[in-house]
């Protein structure tokens, strides 16, 4: 039921406590999964008392038991390992502490984690957390390199040693963290947004050496692989060895085998790229000297032509061309010219002839009419018509008879 309070009617806390006692007490009984963290078991004393942490949440609750119910798994489990507990809430007023009170302990098997992170794996898959489209490629040559990995472990020496091996000038920026066991994912994921906040940080790289399932379940656990999804750096996963595959290196934007290949990843080595580059110079050098002596021998072959020695004798030979042309159209225009002038002497000749002019110089006349019409026949005219008859020389004014 909701309660009724005010500022001038508050409840004690030992009341609320109170009530959180009332609530919790009718509960039932739940099965709850953990990791031990903390394992007390007194010599003589009929009470084992352990603490169970949620990793992913960073959440711990006491947990108590009679020693029989332990002792059935005493043998099986140990401190950091997951179980199930069948278990009623409890809740201490004084304190405003909650425990559980188990009634049954069952260690998680080996089976029933592969199983789930199987499950767990599809279901990411299924949100697009391993799509191939989100990898990003790595940097050529990243200027700050962030590192995940335990405390003076094989791992960080193998990577900052391969990589400065590789590229002395390289810089890292180191987070250690715990690796396996009850802390690991809180830290690794912490480290990862820390060193992903870092703006000159171009690439990092989350390392830890082999071992067992057990050991690696903390790189397969979802709140990390969400804190690398969302990441902004590129991520290189260098989990275990070649056979180890937890899911970080599904989510990563690449998988390294060891931590050894992932300083091979993340920086050139300066020697291969030296001899790249002596050696793309070499060719460089090769390709101009060609070009050069291609160059060379062109000009050479285009100075050996005559028309390069003697450049005159092509106006020599230009000049005599024209000339020769010259004098073929001279040529030519005479040729036309005469018989333009023969052929208008014919026509001169001919137009001469038939003129009839010509015939008058013979001797003939010409008679016309007053009104200039020539008379072909006697009938044309009158006795005493008056008519004009043309002659070479002029014309005379005659009369018909």
């Amino acid at each position: 039921m909701a309660l009724t309070t005010s500022p001038d009617a508050p409840l004690p806390v030992g009341e609320v406590s109170r009530l959180i006692g009332g609530w919790i007490d009718r509960l039932g009984a739940v099965w709850v999964e953990g990791q031990i963290t903390q394992l007390s078991r007194r010599p003589g004393a009929g009470v084992v008392f352990l603490t169970l942490r949620d990793p992913s949440y960073d959440i711990s609750v006491g947990v108590t038991c009679y020693r029989q119910v332990f002792d059935a798994i005493a043998d099986v489990v140990s401190e950091g390992a997951r179980v199930v507990v069948h278990a009623k809430p409890e809740w201490y007023a004084p304190r405003g502490q909650l425990s559980l009170r188990a009634a049954e302990i069952r260690p998680v098997g080996m089976g029933e984690l592969l199983v789930r992170l199987e499950q767990l794996k599809k279901s990411l898959a299924a949100e697009g957390l391993f799509a191939a489209g989100r990898k990003r490629p790595l940097p050529f040559l990243p200027r700050l390199i962030g590192l995940v990995c335990g405390r003076a472990s094989a791992a960080e020496r193998d990577v900052l040693e391969n990589a400065r091996r590789r590229w002395p000038a390289v810089r890292f920026e180191v987070r250690n963290t715990a690796v396996q066991g009850v802390n690991a994912v809180t830290q690794v994921v912490q480290a990862v947004k820390e060193l992903d906040a870092i703006d000159e940080v171009d690439v990092i790289v989350v390392a830890r050496g082999g071992g067992s399932v057990e050991d690696l379940l903390p790189f397969s656990d979802e709140q990390l692989i969400r804190a690398v999804a969302a990441c902004g750096t590129p991520v290189v996963s260098a989990i275990g060895h070649e056979p180890d595959s937890p899911l970080l290196d599904l989510v990563a934007d690449v998988r390294a085998s060891t931590p050894t290949d992932a300083a091979k990843r993340v920086v050139p080595d300066v020697g291969e790229e030296l001899e790249r580059v002596d050696a793309l110079r070499g060719r460089a050098l090769r390709t101009v000297r060609a070009l050069l002596e291609r160059e060379e021998r062109g000009l050479a072959h285009a100075l050996a032509r005559p028309v390069m020695e003697r450049p005159q004798r092509m106006v020599d030979e230009r000049e005599a061309e024209v000339g020769a042309l010259e004098d073929r159209a001279r040529r030519v225009l005479r040729h036309l010219l005469d018989r333009a002038d023969s052929e208008l002497s014919h026509t001169l000749a001919r137009v001469v002839a038939l003129s009839p002019a010509a015939t008058l110089e013979r001797g003939y006349a010409v008679l016309q009419q007053a009104d200039g019409s020539v008379v072909r026949a006697p009938g044309q005219v009158a006795s005493g018509d008056e008519l004009r008859a043309r002659v070479a020389e002029g014309e005379l004014r005659v009369r018909a008879d």
